[in-house]
């Protein structure tokens, strides 16, 4: 009886956080969910055809790759096995953690990328902002489709480096959507398949096969696949289920002394805003291709804004126990050291240890940037986490809470062949 009434009295506190109304999602055709699947775990839409959007981002995985910065082109494998191809070493790790996938259907996630640089602006002719310009959005039906553009178009993750193929080398000298760019070529490549062909003409009836509606279905596959509402707290808070007691400790301490749905707030626990707090820098850092291990400084490389420097989007909390490692550079591979850092930040910045990473081999790489003093004490600065005084206990009932967030949401899976015919991961 004590469990029920505390799991009652919690969530009548949950809700007197203003989650909000319950969320929206896009409604998808099936069928075109389905042949999104194969596109998304199709290696063709790879430069040198041996890496698909499953590769980072694998249900197996939690939909991401396990790993704290990926290895993208150049590598061999899954996950934490994945290794270095010796006859195509890459140029260095992919400088940010493959962020999960979870109900990026939902109509409120309308920012992507960790630092936002695509976002839906009504202000834009196609509705998305993106620094590429708006030369780039032209037939996305949502920010959701275009950011499959990004990673298909990257030399690190899956475009390939210079002239290794006719994609990189159209992405090298700047031909993406001109005609006869890297957009044209990836969908020609797609349209030579008859078995794609034929699939195309019964979803998509009358439509040419272009690189946009490539994109437009495997973001429904992603709205379709990996929509996850229907967690122990979901139905905690429609009454149809009892919180643990100390889930229920948790929660209570999530929305109230632990401060966590500052950030963390709405049905997915997330405000889609940007913070500092003050992860320290592993991997090369993101930056210009002219430039070397760079200082990420977030949020600041899209606005510009000095008041934006080391923020990061808040992400959604949503099967966070099975999507580690944590921090826009995956710099904790464990939840609990995550949580750690959360409460004391200058003390977990100034003891922290590459190994609390998961970092595969990578031969030549400097994983961990030698900061100096200058660059050290404006990451801190722009921390906005004040201390707190958790114990390990609290810790504890924190992650129980967590692990009532979790609803796999197993629907597709991998197919077990793609009409390419290339081997999937």
């Amino acid at each position: 009886m004590r469990a029920a009434w505390v799991g009652i009295v919690l969530a009548s506190g949950a809700a007197a956080q203003d989650l909000g109304p319950l969320p929206e999602f896009a409604p998808v055709d099936p069928l075109r969910a389905k042949l999104g699947q194969l596109l998304f775990y199709d290696p063709i839409l790879s430069g040198n055809k041996n890496i698909s959007c499953g590769t980072c981002h694998h249900p197996d995985l939690g939909t991401g790759d396990g790993v704290s910065l990926s290895i993208g082109e150049g590598g061999i494998g899954l996950g934490p096995k994945r290794i270095i191809d010796a006859t195509n070493v890459p140029e260095q790790r992919i400088p940010r953690n493959a962020p999960a996938m979870w109900n990026l259907g939902a109509l409120e996630f309308q920012v992507m990328f960790h630092d936002g640089r695509l976002e839906a602006d009504p202000n834009e002719p196609d509705g998305i902002r993106t620094p590429l310009g708006a030369e780039m959005t032209s037939g996305f039906d949502s920010v959701l489709s275009a950011q499959a553009m990004f990673p298909v178009l990257s030399p690190d993750e899956m475009a390939g480096h210079y002239s290794e193929n006719e994609i990189s080398q159209a992405v090298r000298l700047g031909f993406l959507s001109s005609e006869g760019g890297a957009w044209d070529l990836i969908a020609a490549r797609v349209a030579e398949i008859s078995t794609y062909q034929e699939e195309f003409t019964k979803v998509v009836p009358g439509e040419e096969i272009t690189f946009p509606l490539i994109a437009n279905l495997v973001a429904d596959f992603i709205r379709f696949e990996w929509r996850a509402d229907n967690s122990l707290f979901d139905q905690a808070m429609r009454g149809e289920a009892e919180m643990p007691i100390d889930a229920a400790r948790g929660m209570a301490l999530f929305y109230g002394e632990a401060g966590c749905a500052s950030c963390h707030s709405g049905w997915f626990q997330t405000d889609h805003d940007f913070h500092a707090i003050g992860l320290p820098q592993i991997g090369p850092g993101k930056a210009a291709r002219f430039e070397s291990h760079a200082q990420d400084t977030g949020r600041m490389r899209v606005t510009g804004d000095p008041a934006d420097a080391y923020a990061f989007r808040t992400p959604s909390l949503r099967n966070v126990t099975i999507t580690a490692p944590y921090g826009h550079n995956g710099a904790y591979a464990d939840l609990g050291d995550m949580i750690r850092h959360h409460i004391n930040v200058e003390e977990a910045y100034a003891s922290y240890d590459l190994a609390k990473a998961h970092l595969p081999a990578f031969p030549g790489a400097i994983d961990l940037r030698a900061m100096s003093a200058d660059e050290t004490s404006a990451i801190l600065a722009a921390n906005v986490l004040a201390p707190s005084a958790l114990s390990e206990a609290d810790i504890s009932d924190l992650i129980s809470f967590l692990e009532t967030l979790e609803d796999p949401a197993k629907r597709f899976g991998v197919p077990e062949a793609v009409p390419s015919g290339l081997p999937l991961d």
